[in-house]
């Protein structure tokens, strides 16, 4: 299901935290970029902005990648799994995604038509 904001009822959002996987493919190639986590204000910020937020756990906030590196993503489309407890994001990156300045938080060497 693709997601919106007249859809974000239908998220399964979990107790506690109400915070879900997200993974992020890039939109050119749908290499996996990383994995963050979403609550539904990091869901809303990244639907009205355009550009991928997330909740840090580390920080306790909202986090808007590349905030302080400029490699943000932009936000192609988000779509949740069959169960609507994760998130697939699609982005189209402006720079490289890990902090570790490579393409993928996988490494440099990630190959996607190996990964299984």
């Amino acid at each position: 299901m693709i997601i919106n904001s007249q859809n974000l009822s239908k998220i399964a959002w979990p107790g506690g935290g109400g915070l879900l996987p997200a993974i992020v493919q890039d939109k050119s190639n749908g290499r996996v970029l990383m994995q963050g986590w979403m609550n539904i204000d990091a869901l809303r910020t990244t639907l009205s902005t355009g550009v991928v937020t997330f909740f840090s756990r580390s920080k306790d906030r909202l986090w808007k990648k590349g905030e302080t590196s400029g490699n943000v993503l932009d936000l192609v489309s988000i779509q949740a799994d069959c169960d609507g407890d994760s998130l697939l994001v699609l982005a189209a990156p402006r720079g490289p995604v890990c902090h570790q300045d490579t393409i993928s938080c996988w490494g440099p060497d990630e190959d996607p038509d190996l990964l299984f």
